[in-house]
């Protein structure tokens, strides 16, 4: 059997410089957006939870809620975007709008919480493709197959990100054909012959529960903010970040609202909590085998598990170009700064995202740990929890940024839709801080812990950014500036300098 190896990086091949320049359009870019997000992860495992947990069938509503924020807060950020272009996108956002010191805690926030919604997808991913090898009659250990999954991901991270954009179109797509067509047939199929609108009743989320609901809503939408880590990459960025980021948005608003409430409309708004707490994520698939036949409920089973391989890669790329902005800055050590010559991958941060992969993979192996609650739900909800934490703390620093900064800018971009955004995250953030026991299963005082953590991260990156003023003043002046902070060595002296 033949082999393929792929050349290893050398010392001398890493240089710091910038990403590589004009390899993505939009929808490649969208393609990386929308597989961060795993639609059909949502669609089986997020909504069936949701039901399950909460008892409000009005998940429909929720997803369109947190859609339309989502869409108000993008007016602000994009505008940004177009003047910064950074592949620490929130990090820089922050940085600019609120302070230096600030966006160094937003980093570290960020690198948390991008890295627990990462290594969280390998404790799916067993699970995912558990009744994939049971059609091949095959029982293969967790771990093994996320051992698979990770040394997929490690390779494409080193690889050029358009190579990585190509895979995710081609499972993306397919991801995205096949819930249309199992949202067709619960359409074409209701309960008792009564199309029911029920599930469309905002009134019905007027509940206790409320709270998760719109945290697991958020859930859903997490990796739509990653266009703008790809600006350095794309082709006219101006353009396609604000592009790719609202029709990422509205895409998986609309896939989100209709399917979950085309699967009430099958079951029965009645019957369907009932069903996702009996079912759980095999709740869509059976309802497809019963409407479509075993074999198109097998091919739905295998894009279950490519969507969450394709989270995986998606989510790999944008914490690696965390990463490697930080180092370029000189915020983390600049080794993390550089990129592989032969692929302008951030091979240094690639890498550390790897390591720390392998790492939780063999550890709670090796503890027996329950890899789908533990690993996946706990990760995942607890990294969600961060990125919308991130998502608020930016919408106000881009206010604050357009008070001081307004150039080109409407009044709608610069403050009204900022305003309406940061005003509506905040509430929601707090609902769902509020009621992370439920999601979690956790005693009350519980909640607060990931909320918590995140806070002291924060200030401990602020307080390192205040150190870095005092003591390294050339590197606190590169904080946020992105592709201008471009480190490079000089050989005959040996020492750092940034290049405009």
């Amino acid at each position: 059997m033949s082999t393929i190896e792929f050349p290893r990086p050398q010392v001398g091949d890493l240089v710091a410089q910038t990403l590589a320049r004009d390899r993505l359009g939009v929808w490649a870019v969208v393609f990386f957006v929308l597989s961060a997000a795993a639609p059909f992860t949502v669609v089986a495992g997020v909504v069936t939870t949701g039901w399950a947990v909460t008892g409000i069938i009005a998940l429909s509503v929720a997803f369109l809620v947190i859609g339309v924020v989502l869409m108000l807060f993008s007016v602000g950020y994009v505008a940004m975007a177009r003047r910064i272009e950074h592949a620490g996108a929130f990090y820089a956002y922050i940085a600019r709008g609120l302070g230096r010191p600030a966006g160094v805690g937003a980093a570290w926030v960020a690198l948390l919480s991008y890295n627990a919604l990462q290594v969280g997808l390998y404790g799916a991913v067993g699970a995912a493709a558990e009744p994939v090898l049971a059609m091949l009659g095959v029982t293969v250990p967790w771990y093994l197959v996320a051992l698979m999954s990770w040394a997929l991901v490690a390779v494409l991270g080193v690889l050029r990100v358009d190579v990585n954009g190509k895979v995710l179109a081609g499972l993306l797509v397919s991801e995205i054909v096949v819930i249309v067509v199992f949202d067709a047939a619960n359409l074409l199929h209701p309960f008792e012959g009564v199309m029911s609108f029920a599930a469309l009743n905002p009134e019905t989320l007027a509940n206790p529960g409320v709270g998760a609901t719109f945290a697991l809503a958020v859930l859903g939408f997490v990796g739509f903010e990653s266009a703008a880590t790809f600006s350095e990459e794309s082709r006219d960025p101006q353009r396609t970040v604000p592009i790719a980021t609202y029709l990422s948005v509205g895409i998986l608003m609309s896939l989100y609202s209709v399917s979950s409430w085309a699967i009430t409309v099958v079951v029965g708004p009645d019957n369907v909590v009932q069903a996702a707490k009996d079912k759980s994520v095999g709740l869509i698939f059976d309802l497809a085998a019963t409407h479509l036949g075993a074999t198109v409920a097998g091919i739905g089973s295998v894009l279950f598990l490519t969507s969450v391989i394709a989270a995986m890669i998606s989510f790999h790329n944008t914490t690696g170009r965390y990463i490697f902005a930080l180092g370029r800055e000189g915020v983390l050590p600049r080794i993390f700064g550089k990129v592989w010559q032969k692929t302008n991958a951030p091979v240094a941060g690639s890498l550390a995202q790897s390591v720390l992969g392998l790492a939780v993979i063999l550890t709670y192996a090796a503890m027996g740990w329950d890899p789908l609650v533990q690993l996946f739900f706990w990760c995942g909800t607890s990294g969600g929890v961060g990125v919308l934490l991130l998502i608020t703390t930016t919408s106000v620093s881009v206010l604050a940024f357009f008070i001081r900064e307004r150039d080109e800018e409407n009044v709608w971009q610069a403050v009204i839709a900022p305003v309406l955004s940061c005003a509506a995250l905040l509430v929601i953030s707090a609902c769902a801080i509020a009621n992370l026991d439920v999601l979690l299963g956790v005693p009350g005082p519980l909640r607060w812990t990931p909320a918590a953590g995140f806070a002291g991260l924060a200030v401990f990156g602020i307080i390192v950014g205040l150190m870095l003023k005092v003591w390294r003043p050339e590197v606190y002046e590169r904080i946020g500036a992105g592709a201008k902070a471009a480190l490079t060595v000089d050989a005959s002296v040996g020492v750092h300098r940034a290049v405009a």
